[in-house]
């Protein structure tokens, strides 16, 4: 009995490597540690690149407006991204300009706001920063102070942490602490 609690476990964990081994993530680094290696050009992943490529357009699409109107965020961009990304709001403007908007009384013809009474763009999504992730920390860190907070966090290496994404925001956009 304990010899096949044993075993379960094996095969569970068996399965956890097997699916972390194929996600795009691992994908496309083995795809790159084999490109780097290889004394010869090899073959081109075009699967995996497109299905990285569509996710990344997928999160474009889901904040275009709010990529448009925000400089900081367009200057994370590369600039196939950021033509992508005017490219969108443009299409999308158009679209809901020519079957929606024009159809609605002058005061709500607005693609960002819901009436021209409205003080901010109150029809873009922006991204929530006050969601919690999962993360983990590359070195030692701490104690630092979360924002909004009086309280302290010490992180060590590689422990996960679950935690407002606003907190820690800056040690990742420093490469301090990763998102799992």
């Amino acid at each position: 009995m304990a010899s096949e609690a044993g075993e379960g476990s094996t095969a569970g964990m068996d399965d956890y490597e097997t699916l972390i081994s194929t996600t795009d993530v691992e994908l496309l680094k083995k795809a790159w540690r084999n490109e780097k290696a290889a004394p010869e050009i090899l073959r081109f992943e075009t699967s995996l690149i497109q299905r990285i490529r569509g996710q990344i357009q997928l999160m474009i699409e889901k904040y275009m407006f709010h990529i448009s109107k925000n400089p900081e965020v367009q200057s994370r961009l590369s600039e196939q991204e950021k033509g992508f990304a005017r490219r969108c709001a443009d299409d999308m403007e158009r679209h809901l300009e020519e079957s929606v908007l024009s159809k609605l009384p002058d005061n709500y013809q607005d693609i960002v706001k819901q009436s021209i009474i409205s003080e901010e763009s109150d029809m873009i999504p922006e991204p929530q920063l006050d969601s919690f992730v999962v993360c983990k920390s590359r070195r030692f860190l701490g104690p630092f102070q979360l924002d909004g907070s009086d309280e302290l966090l010490e992180m060590k290496p590689d422990e996960l942490c679950i935690i407002h994404y606003k907190s820690i925001r800056e040690r990742v956009q420093e490469g301090d602490i990763d998102l799992v």
